[in-house]
């Protein structure tokens, strides 16, 4: 039997919007009934009727109905020199589409696992969600397709191509330029956008609940837009403090009152933004299981040096060779606290985070040099000052000790010793 099947006159014709949506409901209940043990969460955002209406009255984009035969073809048979990426839900390529008989367009496809229902209900969210809203913070979808025949389903969604790719990849130097640090700022404040549109700027609230550095992608021209929305949620009803879930996610991102308890709010989202801003600052993953079990956690891992002022600059990305403005680091690691409080009632809202990301832009320099630790006694709200990457240490000794620790700590964050040019360390006599 099959699952579902999608007409175009359900998804381009103005004049059945709400049919439109329905259909996804219809979609998704036949699902349900294929395999109710996946149905280990509350009720899914799109199974209200507020939805279905936001979904007639505010749909800003038209989805196209892509067949298999033309994705296929557009991806040159799902080719694996054209893979963009691979996750539990299936795959992404690259592929060349045809809109008019003079215009082709770069895209990115995603193909569910056909082999299993995996993925399903979150293909069903994202082509519900994306499909009525239009955010220069948000990936765009432009299409998708469905079809089932002796096969099994077929399940693809066709997104704007990002050249650029994520975050997560220029942070893990799968890039060869790094990224500089007015580029992060930007990328870090153009993220916080998009989630505060999802939080505060809509007709009903989404909560992103899997915000990390993969799920960040970077155009042509670096800016960030949120993509991967299969496990969004719709936020809690009017008079209600939380949306209670089965906890899912990606382990280091998740805030903890969430993981403990399935109590989900916009605040969980938070939280896991204050994780990526480590991650810009540091060039660390938020978990890395080949360090020592004390540094595999990042948060865990920066707190000694966060508290320590002089120590501080030890934890700053080394793929930054000292190009970068300190008190603009440290004010960023600030903002960073205020998103993991350990309340959420304590943690700021995402408009907020945007003003504050906005002043550590406005007051960082454009024009960057290595730089040097701040002194304790410097004023919270004293300007950046950067030191010019010649200056040299008056403490000598001092110096080749905090230098060969920030190489022990460098070659640690990618799982590596450097027995080639390991030496003795200094030893301090009185």
């Amino acid at each position: 039997m099959k699952c579902f099947h999608f007409t175009k006159h359900d998804v381009v014709s103005r004049s059945s919007k709400v049919s439109w949506a329905r259909s996804l409901s219809i979609a998704s209940s036949t699902y349900e009934t294929r395999r109710s043990e996946l149905d280990s969460e509350s009720k899914d955002f799109t199974d209200s009727f507020g939805f279905y209406e936001f979904l007639g009255q505010h749909r800003a984009n038209d989805l196209r109905v892509f067949s298999f035969s033309e994705l296929k073809s557009a991806t040159r048979g799902f080719s694996r020199t054209l893979m963009l990426g691979e996750g539990g839900f299936g795959s992404v390529y690259r592929g060349l589409v045809r809109v008019d008989d003079d215009f082709k367009l770069d895209v990115a496809i995603k193909q569910l696992n056909r082999k299993g229902f995996q993925g399903h209900k979150e293909w069903i969210n994202e082509v519900s969600f994306l499909g009525v809203v239009n955010h220069p913070n948000l990936v765009k979808l432009v299409g998708y397709c469905a079809e089932d025949d002796e096969r099994g389903m077929q399940r693809l969604l066709v997104y704007e191509l990002m050249p650029n790719k994520s975050l997560e990849d220029h942070l893990l130097a799968r890039i060869p330029s790094p990224l500089s640090w007015m580029s992060r700022l930007n990328i870090a404040q153009d993220a916080a956008r998009g989630l505060a549109y999802l939080h505060e700027e809509m007709d009903f609230q989404l909560i992103f609940r899997d915000f990390k550095t993969s799920n960040v992608l970077l155009d042509e021209d670096f800016t960030a837009k949120l993509s991967d929305f299969g496990l969004a949620r719709q936020g809690p009803a009017a008079g209600s403090s939380h949306v209670s879930t089965s906890v899912v996610g990606t382990v280091g991102y998740a805030a903890p009152e969430y993981v403990h308890t399935g109590r989900l709010t916009a605040k969980s989202d938070v939280w896991s933004f204050g994780v990526v801003l480590y991650e810009l600052i540091t060039g660390r993953r938020a978990v890395e299981r080949n360090l020592p079990r004390s540094e595999q956690k990042l948060l865990d891992w920066v707190r000694p040096y966060v508290s320590d002022s002089k120590k501080f600059h030890l934890i700053i990305d080394p793929q930054l060779n000292g190009q970068y403005c300190i008190r603009s680091a440290q004010r960023l690691a600030s903002l960073a606290n205020k998103c993991l409080m350990k309340q959420p009632r304590s943690r700021p809202k995402m408009s907020e985070v945007v003003l504050m990301l906005g002043n550590i832009i406005s007051e960082t320099p454009e024009v960057q040099g290595s730089s040097e630790p701040v002194k304790e006694s410097e004023d919270e709200e004293a300007p950046s000052e950067l030191v010019e990457s010649g200056k040299q240490e008056n403490n000598f000794r001092r110096r080749v000790v905090e230098l060969r620790e920030m190489v022990c700590l460098r070659n640690k964050s990618i799982g590596k010793f450097d027995w080639k040019n390991w030496t003795p360390g200094v030893i301090r006599t009185r």
